[in-house]
């Protein structure tokens, strides 16, 4: 018999998941991966299987972690406008005041892999749809409440939306918070 694991799972894939964000997939080697967790590189293939594996494990970690922000966010009191526009913020900041600037680790998932993965687009494309339907849920409460006209389309409004944060997710990487803020406010002026 194996040793039993003397590890948790679910630590190690939050652990992966911040090295894959901060250093990309094709830049983060076993050795990091081992370093960062603290479970030998054989460990980590055996439990995980290979790289890639443990990737899409940290990727799929970061989309739940993604859905249950948005939601809880979007999900406070105040109109639409306000409850989208503290949401983007609240991810604008993480990105500025984290020790680097990383941006979301799902566009830079695209931007890396997309178009020579399509496991990993696929994920980010549930990704990107699970905050589309977010939005677009908070637009049509928005409707209900008052806050936001009748005429807004909410379904393309939050494609609108997601558009723009993938964008601010982005240019985090470059911009200062005047500037984004700024974007934010530009994108919920449809609203």
């Amino acid at each position: 018999m194996g040793r039993p694991k003397s590890f948790e799972p679910d630590v190690v894939i939050a652990q992966a998941m911040e090295t894959f964000w901060t250093k990309g997939y094709t830049d983060t080697s076993p050795a990091d991966l081992a370093e960062a967790t603290g479970v030998a590189k054989g460990s980590l293939y055996h439990s995980f299987g290979s790289k890639r594996q443990l990737f899409g494990k940290a990727l799929d970690l970061y989309g739940r972690m993604q859905s249950e922000r948005a939601e809880e966010f979007l999900s406070r009191p105040g109109t639409a406008k306000e409850r989208i526009r503290a949401y983007f913020a609240l991810l604008v900041d993480a990105d500025l005041d984290g020790p680097v600037r990383r941006g979301c680790l799902a566009q830079n998932t695209i931007g890396e892999l997309g178009g020579r993965d399509p496991e990993a687009a696929r994920v980010v494309h549930r990704m990107e749809e699970g905050v589309i339907e977010a939005l677009a849920a908070r637009i049509e409460q928005g409707q209900r409440d008052g806050d936001v006209g009748r005429d807004v389309d909410a379904r393309a409004q939050a494609l609108f939306l997601q558009n723009t944060l993938a964008g601010l997710r982005v240019m985090a990487k470059t911009f200062d918070r005047p500037a984004l803020y700024r974007i934010i406010d530009t994108a919920l002026a449809g609203l």
